[in-house]
C-alpha cells in the first residue's frame, strides 16, 4: 500500500509533466481505436447493404463475379427460359430476372457525369420486386417504358435532380435518353452507388445488347422453406446446377463482402501502419518524461532508499505511475478514437461516400485493444526508466537532484549502434545489387529496420557530432546565449538524442516517400519522353471503365488525325514450344501502336507481329518457355476461337509501360473472337497531322464532349496527370504522418518543459548575474531549435539513403530515374526550425517569467 500512495503522490505532484506524454498515448490509442471504430462501421454498413439487397436466392452464370468489370461492356447473361424453370422447383413463392450493369455512366442534360467521385460504382438495373427488399420509391413511380428512368434520392440530392430531368445512360449497346419519372431512396445505408433504374425491356437491350435474357434470378422462397432447402430445390429444377451459381442470401452477401474486402483491408492496416509509427514515436517521450523525473527525484529516491525502501519497491513505484499514466492516457484515447472515427465519417461524407451514424460501430474489442495498447506500451517505455530508479544508492540523498547520471554515452552502447547500422547500411547496398525486385524487397526492408534502430542507439554519439556542427553554422551568430543553448543541448546527449530520434523517425518516412514518388515521376516522364510517339492519350477517368464503341467512333471522326489506335486487351491461354500452358493477356491495337508507343526489340521485327496471324511477346515470357523468333504459339483466347500464331518479335522488359505485353493486330483477333464478345478498347492513342496538333487536339475534345467519363490528353497533359496523382496519395500520406510528428513536437516541448524545471536554481543563477528575460527565453528557443533540426537532420538523411535504395530496386522494374526532390527536403529542413521555435513558446516562457530569489531557494 506504501508504494501504491507513493506512486499516486507523484504522479499527481508531477501532473503537468505527465500531460504531454499522456496527450502522446492519447494520439496513438486514438489512431488505433479511431481505425477500427472506422472499419467496423464500414463492415457494418456494407453487411446491411447486401444483406438487404440479396434475395433468397440467387441464380448467375457459372462464372460471373461481382467485381468483373466485363471486356465487352456487357455483362454476363442466363437465357430467359432458364428463369421459367427455376421458377417451377418446390418451394418457389416468386422468381424475378434481374438486369444489372456497373460498366455505365449516366450524364444529364449538360453532359454532367452523375457518378459518384470516390470510385463507387454507377449502377444501372430494371425494377424489380426484390428492390422492395431494400429501396422504396418516395416521390413519382417506376419506369413504364424506354423514355422513363428512375434515380436513387442520393444521387438526386448531390446533383439537384428532379422529376422530369432528363439523364442519359451510356452504354455498351449505345446511349439511352430517358426522363426521370421517380425517386427512390434506400432503406439502409448507400455507401455511394449511384443507381438508375430502367423497366425491364429497355435494361435487357441497352445493358445485355439482347432481349429474354438476365444478368441474375431473385427467387423468393414460400413461407417455412429455408434458403439452403430452396436452394438445392432450385438446382434440381435447373439440372443439378453445373452451368450456374446459386446462392443463398447468405452466400451472396459473403461474396460481395469479400470483393470489399481488400479495399477494407488495405484502408485498416494502412492506417493502423501510421498509428504504430505514431506510438513508436510516442515510447520516445514516454522514456524522455520517466528519465528526466527520475533524475529530477534523485535525491528524493535516495532519501526513500535510505529509510528502508528496496530496489523493487522503487520500481515498482515508476511502474505504478506509467500504468496511471497509460490508464489516463488510453482512456481518453479511446473516447477520441471514437470521435475521430466519426469525424473520418464526416470527411468521407463530404467526398462522396456515405457512413451513417447510426452505424456506428463499437466492437467490444476496440476499447479492450487500445486500453491494453496504451497501458501495455506505457509500462515497457517506463521500465528502463524505472530501473534507473530502482539503481540509486541511499547516497544520492547527499547529491543535487537532477544531476544526470548518463552525461555521455556509453561505448558500448556506441559500439552497438555502429554494428547495427553497418549491417543495415549493407542490406541496403545489398537490396541495390539484386537482379530481381522480388529477391531485393526484404534486404530493403531489413535495411531499412536495421538503419532505425541503429540511428535510435547512436543518437547520443550523433548529438555531440551534429549539434555541434548546426551550433557552428547557426548559434555562433547569438553569442553567449547561442553558446549557452549549445551546451545545454550537449548537457546531456542521450536525452538530445532522444528527442530528436522521435523527430527523426517521421521525417526519414517523409524524405524517403518524397524521393520515391519524385523518381517515380521522373522515370515515367523520361519513359513517356523515350518512347511514346503518339500526340494524344485518350482513357477513362473511371477505374475499370473500357471506353465504349459509340465514343470510339466519336473520335475516329476528327479532324486533323493522321492515325487513331485502338488497344484492346484479351484473355488467353498460351501454349508454347516447351508444351506448357499458361493464362496471359495478349493485346489486340493496330499496326500504329508501334509508332505509338516505341518498344525496345531484343530479336525479330515488331512491325511484322502485326502481320497476318503474328505476334509478339515479351523477354520474361519468351525466356521461360524457351521461345525463339520464328516459333509457333497456341493462343486460345478465353473469347473465341484457338489460333496458331508466329513469333515475329520479342520486345524487352526493361521498361515501365506495357511491361511483358505480347502484341499481335487487331484483324488477327477479329479472326478467331466473335464481335459481339471482342472486348472494348481500354486506350486509345492519336497522332496529329504535321502542323495541326492544336487543332486535333481541340477537335478530340469536343468529339468526346457527350461523353465526360473519358479524358484526351497531350503529353504534357499526360504527365501532370501522373504528377498529381502521386502528389495527392503523397500528401494523404504525409497528413496520416503528421500525427507521427505533432507527437515528436509534443516531445521536444515536454523535453524542454522539464529541462527547464530540472534546471530552475541554475535559470534563476543566471538571472541574477545579468541575463535578461528575453535572453534566456531566446536561449531556450535556440536549444529547441537545434534539437529539432538535429533530428531533421537525421531523419532526412536517412530517409534519401532509404529513397535512394528504393528507387534502385524500382529500376528494375523500369523505373530508371533517381529523382532528389531537393525543395521539398529543403523546405521540411526549414520547417523543422519553426517546429523547434514552437515548440519552444511555452517552455521559454516560463523560463523567462521565474522569480530569481525563489528560483535560486529551489532545492534542485
Amino acid at each position: 500500500m506504501t508504494v501504491w500512495k507513493t506512486s499516486m503522490r507523484n504522479f499527481f505532484a508531477h501532473k503537468g509533466r505527465m500531460a504531454l506524454s499522456a496527450v502522446a498515448v492519447l494520439l496513438s490509442v486514438a489512431f488505433v481505436c479511431g481505425t477500427l471504430v472506422f472499419t467496423d462501421t464500414m463492415n457494418t454498413t456494407f453487411d446491411k447493404l447486401f444483406a438487404a439487397t440479396s434475395a433468397d436466392v440467387t441464380v448467375s452464370p457459372k462464372k460471373a463475379k461481382v467485381d468483373d468489370v466485363p471486356e465487352t461492356g456487357k455483362p454476363q447473361s442466363l437465357p430467359a427460359s432458364v428463369l421459367a424453370k427455376a421458377g417451377k422447383a418446390d418451394g418457389v413463392e416468386k422468381a424475378e430476372g434481374g438486369v444489372s450493369s456497373s460498366s455505365v455512366t449516366v450524364v444529364d442534360s449538360h453532359d454532367e457525369n452523375m457518378g459518384s467521385e470516390t470510385g463507387a460504382p454507377t449502377i444501372a438495373a430494371n425494377w424489380t420486386q426484390n428492390d422492395l427488399r431494400s429501396m422504396e420509391i418516395t416521390s413519382g413511380h417506376a419506369p413504364r417504358g424506354p423514355t422513363e428512368v428512375m434515380v436513387d434520392a442520393d444521387t438526386a440530392d448531390k446533383h439537384h435532380l428532379k422529376i422530369g430531368d432528363e439523364l442519359r445512360t451510356i452504354a455498351a449497346t449505345g446511349d439511352l435518353k430517358g426522363r426521370i419519372t421517380g425517386i427512390v431512396a434506400f432503406k439502409v445505408t448507400n455507401p455511394g452507388a449511384a443507381i438508375v433504374y430502367l423497366d425491364t425491356a429497355t435494361a435487357q437491350r441497352a445493358l445485355l445488347g439482347a432481349p429474354d435474357v438476365f444478368s441474375h434470378f431473385s427467387i423468393t422462397a414460400e413461407q417455412g422453406v429455408s434458403d439452403v432447402q430452396l436452394k438445392r430445390n432450385v438446382a434440381q429444377a435447373l439440372d443439378g446446377s453445373g452451368a450456374f451459381k446459386i446462392q443463398t442470401q447468405d452466400e451472396a452477401a459473403a461474396e460481395n463482402k469479400d470483393s470489399m474486402g481488400s479495399f477494407l483491408d488495405v484502408m485498416k492496416y494502412a492506417m493502423l501502419g501510421f498509428a504504430g509509427i505514431a506510438l513508436l514515436v510516442g515510447i520516445f517521450l514516454i522514456v524522455n518524461t520517466f528519465s528526466m523525473l527520475v533524475a529530477q527525484r534523485t535525491r528524493e529516491i535516495g532519501l526513500m532508499r535510505a529509510i528502508g525502501s528496496s530496489r523493487e519497491q522503487v520500481n515498482r513505484s515508476v511502474l505504478l505511475e506509467a500504468v496511471l499514466l497509460g490508464i489516463v492516457g488510453s482512456v481518453l484515447g479511446v473516447g477520441a478514437g471514437v470521435g475521430l472515427a466519426v469525424g473520418l465519417m464526416k470527411v468521407m461524407g463530404a467526398v462522396g461516400m456515405e457512413l451513417s451514424t447510426e452505424d456506428l460501430t463499437i466492437a467490444w474489442t476496440t476499447p479492450v485493444i487500445g486500453l491494453a495498447l496504451g497501458i501495455v506500451v506505457t509500462v515497457l517505455a517506463a521500465y528502463i526508466p524505472a530501473r534507473r530508479a530502482g539503481k540509486v544508492s541511499p547516497m544520492a540523498a547527499l547529491r543535487d537532484a537532477g544531476t544526470p547520471a548518463d552525461a555521455t554515452s556509453g561505448w558500448v552502447r556506441a559500439g552497438l549502434g555502429l554494428v547495427v547500422t553497418g549491417a543495415g547500411a549493407a542490406a541496403l547496398w545489398a537490396a541495390t545489387r539484386v537482379d530481381e525486385a522480388s529477391d531485393g524487397s526484404g534486404l530493403l526492408g531489413l535495411g531499412v529496420l536495421l538503419t532505425l534502430v541503429g540511428f535510435i542507439v547512436i543518437g547520443p554519439l550523433l548529438a555531440g557530432v551534429v549539434v555541434r556542427a548546426l551550433s557552428a553554422v547557426l548559434l555562433r551568430f547569438f553569442g553567449p546565449v547561442g553558446r549557452l543553448a549549445e551546451r545545454n543541448a550537449l548537457r546531456n546527449p542521450r536525452r538530445t538524442g532522444a528527442t530528436g530520434a522521435a523527430l527523426m523517425i517521421g521525417l526519414a518516412l517523409v524524405a524517403c516517400l518524397s524521393v520515391v514518388g519524385s523518381s517515380m515521376v521522373a522515370s515515367a516522364t523520361d519513359e513517356l519522353d523515350r518512347s511514346v510517339g503518339a500526340d494524344f492519350i485518350v482513357e477513362s477517368s473511371a477505374p475499370g471503365q473500357l471506353i465504349v464503341p459509340q465514343a470510339a467512333e466519336a473520335l475516329a471522326s476528327a479532324k486533323g488525325i493522321e492515325h487513331l489506335t485502338h488497344y484492346k486487351v484479351l484473355g488467353a491461354k498460351l501454349t508454347g514450344p516447351d508444351g506448357k500452358a499458361s493464362d496471359e493477356h495478349v493485346t489486340a491495337a493496330d499496326p500504329t501502336y508501334a509508332q505509338d508507343v516505341r518498344r525496345e526489340v531484343v530479336s525479330g521485327d515488331l512491325d511484322k507481329a502485326y502481320g497476318e496471324d503474328a505476334m509478339s511477346v515479351g523477354e520474361e515470357y519468351a525466356t521461360a518457355h524457351r521461345v525463339k523468333v520464328g516459333d509457333t504459339i497456341t493462343v486460345a483466347f478465353t473469347a473465341g476461337d484457338t489460333a496458331k500464331l508466329k513469333v515475329a518479335a520479342i520486345t524487352s522488359d526493361e521498361t515501365s509501360l506495357d511491361q511483358g505485353a505480347m502484341y499481335l493486330n487487331t484483324s488477327t483477333a477479329q479472326r478467331y473472337v466473335p464481335a459481339d464478345r471482342m472486348p472494348q478498347n481500354m486506350i486509345m492513342f492519336a497522332k496529329a497531322k504535321d502542323g495541326q496538333a492544336d487543332a486535333a487536339y481541340a477537335a478530340l475534345k469536343s468529339s468526346v464532349a457527350k461523353y465526360p467519363q473519358y479524358k484526351v490528353r497531350n503529353q504534357a497533359d499526360f504527365k501532370e496527370n501522373l504528377k498529381d496523382q502521386i502528389g495527392q496519395l503523397l500528401n494523404v500520406v504525409y497528413g496520416l504522418l503528421a500525427l507521427a510528428i505533432i507527437v515528436a513536437v509534443l516531445g521536444v516541448v515536454n523535453t524542454l518543459a522539464l529541462s527547464v524545471v530540472e534546471r530552475t536554481r541554475e535559470i534563476g543563477l543566471m538571472r541574477a548575474i545579468g541575463l535578461s528575460r528575453r535572453q534566456m527565453r531566446r536561449m531556450i528557443r535556440l536549444e529547441s531549435v537545434v534539437i529539432a533540426l538535429f533530428g531533421a537532420l537525421l531523419g532526412l538523411g536517412l530517409g534519401m539513403g532509404w529513397g535512394t535504395s528504393a528507387q534502385k530496386l524500382l529500376a528494375l522494374e523500369g523505373l530508371g530515374v533517381l529523382d532528389i526532390p531537393w525543395p521539398t527536403i529543403i523546405t521540411v529542413f526549414v520547417a523543422s526550425a519553426f517546429v523547434g521555435l514552437f515548440a519552444a513558446l511555452v517552455p521559454a516562457f516560463r523560463a523567462g517569467r521565474m522569480n530569481v530569489l525563489n528560483a535560486i531557494a529551489t532545492d534542485g
